[in-house]
């Protein structure tokens, strides 16, 4: 079952990059952005994530948090993090629970072979842990300027 428009964002806790955790109740009160990728240091997850890194001032103006999640460990995340200077969460779900609650722990296939992975989904996330838009199979050139524009319009910044 995959998460939509209008649903809650289920319970969960996460280890992120700073050794801390992240839960569900972490999102309330603010717009978030719950970005999904497949791995950490890989030439598209790399350039979506400088691309977040980039706009973060003009998603902090706006009122939205940005956390990153991949199924990675939290050794991974911290390199990932420090190699390109990234300046949001990382979040660490190395056992896809939470990916798999949201459907975008999905089989792939790669030079004919199949295996399960992080599919790169974004999930906008309002004030009450609701969400209000997906984006699936995301494309990342221009993606992250569509997120903040509608970060912005729903946290009416």
């Amino acid at each position: 079952m995959a998460l939509d428009v209008g649903d809650a964002i289920p319970d969960f806790t996460m280890p992120t990059d700073d050794g801390g955790t992240i839960a569900r109740e972490n999102l309330l009160g603010k717009t978030t952005v719950l970005y999904f990728y497949p791995r950490d240091d890989t030439p598209g997850c790399t350039t979506e994530a400088k691309g977040f890194r980039d706009a973060l001032d003009d998603f902090i103006s706006a009122g939205v948090a940005i956390v990153g999640v991949s199924a990675d460990g939290i050794d991974s995340h911290g390199k990932f993090k420090a190699k390109h200077g990234l300046n949001f969460t990382l979040a660490s779900d190395t056992g896809s629970a939470f990916g798999q609650a949201l459907g975008v722990w999905v089989e792939k296939s790669m030079y004919g072979k199949k295996y399960m992975g992080m599919e790169r989904a974004t999930f906008l996330v309002d004030r009450e842990g609701v969400v209000r838009r997906v984006w699936r199979k995301v494309k990342v050139p221009g993606h992250v300027a569509e997120v903040l524009a509608e970060a912005r319009r729903l946290a009416g910044a």
